[in-house]
Parts: C-alpha cells; sequence; structure tokens
C-alpha cells in the first residue's frame, strides 16, 4: 500500500497528518483485521487441549 501523507507542522514541529479517505480507510480496515486476528489466536490458545466436536454432532444439535 502506498500512503500520500500530508504532514502538517505547528511551531516547526510535526503535528497532524492528513491521508486521502481511501487510504486512512484501507488502514483501519487492516487494523481490525489484525485485531481480529489477535482475538482468534488468544481464543485459539485458551482452547488448546480441548476436546473438539465433530462437524456432524453440531449440525444434529442445530437441528441443520
Amino acid at each position: 500500500m502506498n500512503l500520500h501523507p500530508q504532514i502538517i507542522e505547528r511551531a516547526g514541529k510535526s503535528e497532524f497528518i492528513v491521508l486521502p479517505i481511501e487510504e486512512y480507510q484501507s488502514l483501519v480496515e487492516i487494523m481490525e483485521n489484525y485485531e481480529d486476528l489477535n482475538e482468534l489466536r488468544a481464543v485459539k490458545a485458551a482452547s488448546k487441549g480441548d476436546k473438539s466436536i465433530p462437524l456432524q454432532q453440531v449440525l444434529s444439535e442445530l437441528d441443520l
């Protein structure tokens, strides 16, 4: 991804960055996906060693 930031300074110091909306939205989506991945990894680690349930049993219990 190529970013095209515009840096805004105040008193000679970089203070803000402005991005095109499409780039900002892409960054938000990437961060949300990263958070989802971290949550998935945490749940997977917490359930390590748990007994699995066959798919057919789950479908049957859900009447699917």
